[in-house]
């Protein structure tokens, strides 16, 4: 897929980049929501070694998520890894299936509100700024 295609669906995923108070609560609920997922990931891939695949994907996502790049396909793969983790037979070492099910509904609310203006997303494909000057060849 071209740059420019992944631009423009980027741009339509999100209504806005918010910034002030709104951008800010995003960049913390990105955060919230992706520091454990990191933390789970790096704690299961050394204690049980590549069985857990899973939790790995969903750190390597969190740490996506956690920078707002790729904010939509992050929050989809969360989705995917936790979901795993709660429904496969693999997975029966979580004792709680709730906190998995708790981050992935915030990993899909966060792709669906979009990254906010602290992130990469909205630096890369974001707010752009037009000035307009002096128009050439018309006088009016």
């Amino acid at each position: 897929m071209p740059h420019h295609e992944i631009e423009d669906d980027l741009r339509h995923s999100f209504s806005a980049f918010p910034d002030g108070s709104p951008g800010q609560g995003l960049l913390l609920l990105r955060v919230t929501v992706g520091l454990p997922l990191v933390y789970w990931g790096i704690a299961g891939l050394t204690a049980l070694g590549f069985s857990a695949i899973p939790e790995f994907a969903a750190a390597v996502a969190g740490i996506l998520l956690i920078g707002g790049l790729y904010t939509a396909a992050a929050g989809a793969a969360i989705v995917l890894a936790e979901a795993s983790m709660v429904f496969s037979a693999a997975f029966g070492y979580h004792a709680e299936p709730w906190p998995h099910i708790f981050l992935a509904a915030l990993s899909a609310s966060v792709a669906m509100l979009g990254p906010g203006a602290w992130s990469v997303d909205a630096r890369r494909f974001g707010r752009k700024v037009f000035e307009i000057g002096e128009s050439r060849g018309r006088h009016t």
